[in-house]
């Protein structure tokens, strides 16, 4: 009986549309805009009918395998002619989602009656936007909502854009939204669309009625018993007689959440609406903030959960680094209940996991005070033999062969000396990274073996243990070192570290050019190095891979003895501020830099700073060592400064902006590089480029394509307009 009237229904409402869209099709001109062809009722095919064929008649821009993928039947169905004609409906909005707006699509009635659906379809001329106008728009300018919506026209050499009737809509929804977030509450937004005589071409006009804006009246707060009024206002941006910006007004309520949440209320919530207050004056609004608070809970046990390989004592150290420990107040800012915090990323990192997830959990019992927490950990591959090629402006090309255990345990040894022929199957679980890697390359060649350690002895300190051989075809010179370094690093309450670390080096300089400056000719041979490393930073990022907003600070001194007595200073500061945030959550962000570095004393060429390329004292525009004091030519008859010999003090400063496109894995660079040293005037930069990170197994590796002109610099500098650096691991 169900299944009657339900068959009843749908044919009372098929019945309807198709007279309904029989008399728009009659009164329709041509300009105006497209309606669906008009079917004559399908006819009822013999109970047990099946489909014998399905089939298509005037598809160009389709194929007939994708368009039968779309219907939802398949032959040897049992013939059903409201789906037939459900089908129908189908393909046409299939062609009318790329711009086919005026497609007509028939269903043979006698063929169909007889299990043979064929869809003849009359495609007619793909719609290409001509022009999107806005008319009535007094205070927000055509330019600024011309980035809001996406319907637009051709620019240039681009591909034609083309008209649906769904990314109109769309993009009447996002303008209404762009007004309401401005303030603009009583708006009137419609679109008016305008097609060609011919049909090959549609006009879109964006009809505003801005209306007034609203200011904000007054901010009311309620359901809060823990912090006041007061406690609550400093945490918030909006205030009384601003104009009223929705994305304001929800970012403030989501501070309060969270730092609710922070101390223990994890269930907190904060809802927040305009409410309309004639009282006050024209055009006010009172902001409402409803807090519930919900209960308080401290961290009761914590069960480690889905590691097989991986020890338990890897993630608890990291809830132990940031107070995530029994007894404490359950922080739901750095592990939310629905994942994705700071505290699961981080264990991660450790544990080398394809996923972490940290969750709440009520004890036995229903407790209302606290707060049992699982942590579960999906495991994935931590050791891999990789081979690879990188190749950068600065480096040429560099091959690659690497050995990596990001989760090794040194204590993990087979019982039986044959299993040293698989260390893959040993040393591993313990959350320390024990690396060996080959690097030769047409400019410079390395080779070294690494260990760390992020938790020695099971505390927030990391020990390095590094052996390297380095290698590299300087100017007029060829430069090799064989370096030996061990070092700790401990990382204090409120992100500050320090740091030590000590190093012997033997650095040979040999291959001399005839004419080499006689600053290389001094140091030619083996120079002895040793050095004892002190440091101290402070990292306050929202987050330390992909940072958006926060700062890094670092001053570093190493005293160096050996065949030389020297001293090294070094301080940098990078702070980062995200300028723009889409619907999306893709964020503009902003980065300014200042490194500033000097000898203390007499330090050999090879110790001494560089300036030019993309490292750590890159000045973009200038050829790597590009920046630098030269040393005069020796054994020729008109001696002049050709090689560079290193400065005693260096100062660099720039900003950079990144701007997401499609999504954070691909930017747009903008930025400024500018810089000092020791001789010559001071040198400006200006470029641009692209971003790309490429997923590898052990996290994204950056592509850069950059290109930079100096605006500023010295008569021996040397230029590098084109730069780049890409890495891939195959």
């Amino acid at each position: 009986m169900q299944d009657t009237i339900f068959v009843l229904v749908i044919s009372m409402v098929l019945g309807a549309l198709s007279g309904a869209r029989a008399a728009a099709s009659a009164e329709t001109p041509a300009g105006d805009a497209p309606t669906s062809a008009v079917a004559a009722d399908p006819p009822v095919a013999d109970r047990g009918t099946i489909i014998k064929s399905i089939e298509f008649e005037g598809n160009r821009r389709f194929k007939d395998h994708v368009l039968r993928q779309r219907l939802g039947f398949e032959l040897g169905d049992p013939l059903d002619a409201f789906l037939a004609e459900g089908g129908r409906l189908t393909i046409e909005e299939v062609y009318r989602k790329v711009g086919y707006a005026f497609v007509s699509v028939s269903l043979d009635r006698d063929q169909m009656a007889r299990g043979h659906l064929l869809y003849r379809i009359e495609e007619g001329t793909r719609i290409q936007i001509e022009s999107v106008s806005f008319v009535g728009n007094e205070v927000m300018d055509s330019g600024t909502l011309e980035k809001v919506v996406k319907t637009t026209e051709r620019k240039w050499l681009l591909w034609p854009f083309y008209y649906t009737e769904d990314a109109v809509q769309e993009d009447l929804d996002r303008l209404r939204e762009f007004y309401y977030d401005h303030g603009y509450l009583d708006y009137k937004i419609t679109a008016n669309t305008e097609f060609t005589e011919d049909r090959t071409g549609v006009r879109v006009t964006f009809v505003i009625e801005e209306g007034p804006v609203y200011r904000v009246a007054d901010i009311v707060l309620s359901g809060n018993t823990h912090f006041t009024d007061d406690e609550l206002r400093t945490m918030m941006t909006l205030r009384e007689g601003q104009v009223y910006l929705k994305p304001t007004a929800v970012r403030d309520g989501q501070e309060i959440a969270r730092s609710y949440r922070e101390i223990g209320y994890i269930d907190a919530e904060v809802r927040q609406r305009p409410k309309f207050a004639p009282a006050t004056g024209q055009n006010m609004v009172t902001v409402e903030y409803e807090i519930v608070e919900g209960n308080r809970f401290r961290i009761g046990k914590i069960d480690v959960t889905g590691n097989e390989e991986t020890q338990d004592k890897v993630a608890r150290r990291v809830l132990d680094e940031y107070d995530f420990t029994p007894g404490n107040w359950y922080n739901g800012r750095i592990a939310p209940k629905e994942g994705g915090g700071l505290m699961e990323r981080y264990v991660q990192r450790a544990a080398v996991a394809e996923e972490v997830l940290i969750r709440p959990v009520t004890p036995e019992g229903g407790a209302t005070d606290r707060k049992d927490v699982r942590v579960d950990i999906k495991e994935g591959p931590t050791g891999m033999i990789m081979p690879g090629v990188g190749v950068s402006s600065d480096s040429g090309v560099i091959g690659r062969l690497i050995y990596r255990q990001r989760n090794f345990d040194i204590t993990d040894w087979p019982d039986d000396p044959s299993g040293l022929l698989t260390p893959w199957k040993y040393f591993k679980g313990a959350g320390q990274s024990f690396s060996v890697t080959l690097e030769p390359g047409t400019e410079y060649s390395q080779y070294y073996v690494e260990f760390v350690d992020p938790y020695w002895r099971d505390i927030p300190v990391t020990l390095d243990v590094l052996g390297r051989s380095w290698e590299r075809y300087r100017e007029s010179y060829d430069e090799e070192r064989l370096k030996g370094y061990f070092g700790f690093e401990q990382r204090l309450k409120g992100r500050w570290s320090r740091s030590i670390g000590f190093r012997a080096e033997n650095v040979g300089v040999g291959n001399l050019d005839f004419d080499a400056p006689q600053e290389i000719r001094d140091v030619r041979g083996d120079t002895a190095l040793f050095g004892v490393r002190f440091g101290l930073g402070e990292t306050a990022l929202d987050d330390r891979y992909r940072p958006s907003r926060g700062h890094v600070l670092n001053i570093e001194y190493e005293q160096v003895t050996g065949d030389f007595t020297f001293g090294i200073l070094e301080g940098s500061y990078v702070r980062y501020f995200t300028i723009h945030e889409n619907l999306l959550g893709h964020k503009t962000v902003l980065a300014g830099k200042v490194r500033a570095a000097t000898v203390v004393g007499d330090a050999p060429p090879f110790e001494k700073f560089y300036g030019g390329g993309t490292g750590p004292y890159g000045l973009r525009g200038f050829e790597y060592r590009g920046v630098s004091t030269r040393g005069l030519q020796t054994n020729v008859a008109s001696p002049r400064y050709k090689d560079p010999i290193g400065s005693d003090w260096i100062f660099l400063a720039g900003a950079e902006v990144t701007v997401p496109v499609i999504s954070d894995n691909f930017g747009l660079l903008f930025f400024v590089d500018s810089g000092t040293i020791d001789t010559g005037r001071y040198r400006v930069s200006l470029g641009t480029g692209l971003q790309i990170m490429v997923p590898q197994l052990f996290g994204d590796v950056p592509m850069r394509f950059e290109i930079a002109a100096p605006v500023l610099e010295d008569d021996d500098d040397k230029e590098q307009v084109f730069s780049f650096s890409a890495a891939g691991m195959f």
